[in-house]
Parts: C-alpha cells; structure tokens; sequence
C-alpha cells in the first residue's frame, strides 16, 4: 500500500472518530449509548483510526489477485466517511431542533447528503480513480446528475423508511431517523460507485 493512501485512509479514520461523537451526542439516552463516557468516545475514535488503514491494507494484499478489489476498497473508506459526515449532519440538526420526523427530517436529509456528496466528488476523482486533472464544471456537472440519482435514491428510501413505515414499539424516534439514514446510504451505494467508475472519472483512470 502506498504512504499516501495509508495517510490517507488514516485521516479519513480519524474524521469518522469524530464526526461519529454528534451521533452519540443525539442518541444518548438510548440504551447502550445512554451518557457514552470519555473513555467509551475515545474507544470509539482510535477504533475507527486503527480499522480504517488495517482494512484497506486488507483490500490491498486482495487486490493482487482481484484489482478492482483495492479501488473499491478506497471507495468503501471515502463512502464511510460521506455516511459519517451525513449521518453526524442529520444528527446534529436533530439534536439541535428535536426533529427527527416529517417534513424537516427529509430537509435535514438532503441538506446532510448534500454536504456528503461535495465531500465525496473530491474524495473519488483525487484519490479513489486517481484523477490528474484539475475538477471543471463539467465534470462536476456529470457528478452531480449521478449524484442526483443517487440523492433520490438515499433520501427517498430514508423518507418512505422514517415517514411510510410504523414506528417499531419501544424504539426512540432517533434511533429510527438514523436507521432510515442508513438504508438511504446503502440503496444508493453500489450506484454511486459504478456510476462514479464508468461514467464519471473514467478518463482518469
């Protein structure tokens, strides 16, 4: 593995250690996550700073013998970091407002996926497909049509979960909001990544 992706995937380690504490912060008085303590907060931190680079080196002994595997693998760290990043924005909105329904969530979710999405455009070109060109508009143009897909993809499945499904009984509201989160992360995952492939950085690579 290079020392630009180990220093890499390690700085993207330490942000999902970070951007992981608004999350907690909003689901802290849920069961196991009830008033997480300073050493709790710390575990989790340097857990993600240590998986990050141990898993990618992974990918990377498998990819000698399946390439694609170390790209994707790269592709799967930038993509942690864009579910941290919208996760702890949602959070953080929620925790702020006290909102986690209706109308507001699905505004608090397009904004959280969006603030992800900028993150990810230049995350892939530089890193994951390795581009060497500066970024133009048209090309950001490109991203952001597939982006967009991949927007209605993630926030439409995290709305009809959050807003079309009864609440399951006895589980805080957050909690759901965020497992409606999820699910709008991975039905638009393997999306992004073929699209962003094939479509989107392809002369880069």
């Amino acid at each position: 593995m290079k020392r630009t992706d180990f220093y890499a995937v390690t700085t993207i380690g330490i942000a999902v250690g970070l951007l992981i504490q608004p999350i907690l912060a909003n689901l802290a008085s849920f069961a196991v996550f009830a008033h997480p303590t300073l050493a709790l907060r710390l575990g989790i931190f340097f857990f993600f700073t240590i998986l990050a680079p141990v898993a990618l080196w992974i990918l990377y002994f498998l990819g000698r013998f399946v390439p694609v595997l170390y790209q994707f693998g790269k592709f799967a760290a930038v993509g942690a970091l864009n579910t941290f990043i919208d996760l702890g924005v949602l959070n953080l909105a929620i925790f702020m407002t006290g909102i986690a329904g209706g109308v507001v969530y699905t505004m608090f979710k397009g904004v959280s996926f969006l603030c992800a999405t900028t993150n990810s455009f230049f995350w892939n070109k530089y890193w994951t497909f390795s581009a060497k060109s500066a970024a133009t508009g048209k090309e950001a143009g490109k991203f952001f049509i597939f982006a967009g897909i991949g927007w209605l993809l993630n926030v439409g499945l995290a709305t009809f979960v959050v807003n079309g499904i009864a609440l399951p009984v006895g589980l805080d509201v957050r909690v759901w909001a965020n497992v409606g989160a999820l699910c709008g992360v991975a039905g638009a995952f393997l999306w992004d990544f073929f699209s962003y492939k094939f479509f989107v950085f392809k002369k880069a690579e």
